[in-house]
């Protein structure tokens, strides 16, 4: 399987660059997610010190003992908070859960993992820079739309945004499991767009508009960028919301796990997803009715299997 070109772009060209160069980092970004709706970011705000510490923090969660870990799943909250266990979430339309459980932080109320205390630290750490790029990359992305480069910030900022730590956990006997069963079952995401902090092995691709599934691999320290949902919904489909999934390795490494941590960037729920009247016309008429985030959420949420 060979590899596609995702476009790496310089996230300091649009904070520190010229006019210019704010100007082509902003088209080029718009270009990248008309095209493929991926994009790979350098100069993001993390380095590979706290990118190591927060991969050693996670893991050492994912270590806990079952009965702890579960002290931490919050009944009611579907997933958005703590800790949820392995069988819960699933593709949309898919047959059978994905191989994961994983940790849910926002911006407040989150619990405190007394076992780890380091484990609190870094990932708060991580939301704030993580948040910070992702509006940055929010103003480039309003500058191709021509809309004012302050768009999303009275949206975004302290929205509903969430750190997502996946352990995609060991299988001892994968000749048992279901032949649907994978670690992420072919997906896109539901939010403005989401920021993936590497990953501790391969596994993620991503579908082309032949109908084609590459991987998708970024380069050292950098983040991986890609539109969600809600963004494609606002935009009438010129951005793209592309489908991806995270591919079961070969079954010599199912023993093995894979540590990944998504930051998925929200709006506030009461934020407006009716789609932009510029992104309208003749060739493209309105696409979706409308509907506030919190509701699409709280709609996308129930389709995964996260709330009843």
């Amino acid at each position: 399987m060979s590899t596609i070109t995702i476009p790496r772009l310089d996230l300091h060209e649009y904070t520190k660059g010229s006019a210019a160069q704010r100007h082509r980092f902003a088209q080029d970004i718009g270009k990248a997610f008309n095209d493929i709706g991926f994009i790979t970011v350098a100069n993001h705000g993390l380095d590979q010190e706290l990118i190591n510490g927060l991969y050693e923090a996670v893991q050492a969660f994912f270590a806990l003992p079952e009965p702890v870990k579960q002290t931490y799943e919050i009944p009611g909250l579907a997933g958005q908070r703590g800790y949820t266990s392995r069988g819960k979430e699933k593709a949309k339309d898919a047959n059978v859960p994905d191989l994961k459980e994983f940790w849910q932080r926002g911006q407040d109320n989150n619990p405190v993992v007394e076992e780890l205390p380091r484990f609190d630290r870094v990932t708060g750490e991580v939301i704030e820079r993580l948040e910070t790029a992702g509006r940055e990359l929010l103003k480039a992305i309003a500058v191709y739309l021509e809309l004012p480069e302050d768009y999303f910030e009275p949206n975004v900022i302290k929205g509903n945004s969430i750190l997502r730590a996946i352990h995609y956990f060991p299988v001892e006997d994968p000749a048992r499991l279901p032949d649907d069963a994978v670690r992420a079952g072919a997906h896109e995401d539901i939010n403005l767009i989401t920021l993936l902090i590497g990953a501790s092995a391969d596994g993620l691709e991503v579908l082309t508009r032949e109908g084609t599934w590459y991987p998708v691999k970024a380069q050292g320290a950098d983040i991986v960028v890609n539109v969600g949902d809600m963004l494609q919904r606002l935009t009438n489909n010129r951005l793209k919301s592309t489908t991806h999934r995270v591919v079961n390795p070969p079954r010599e490494l199912m023993k093995t796990s894979r540590f990944s941590v998504p930051f998925f960037l929200h709006p506030k729920p009461d934020m407006s997803l009716a789609v932009l009247e510029s992104c309208i016309d003749a060739e493209h008429p309105k696409a979706y009715p409308d509907i506030t985030a919190g509701e699409y959420l709280d709609e996308r949420l129930k389709e995964i299997g996260l709330k009843m």
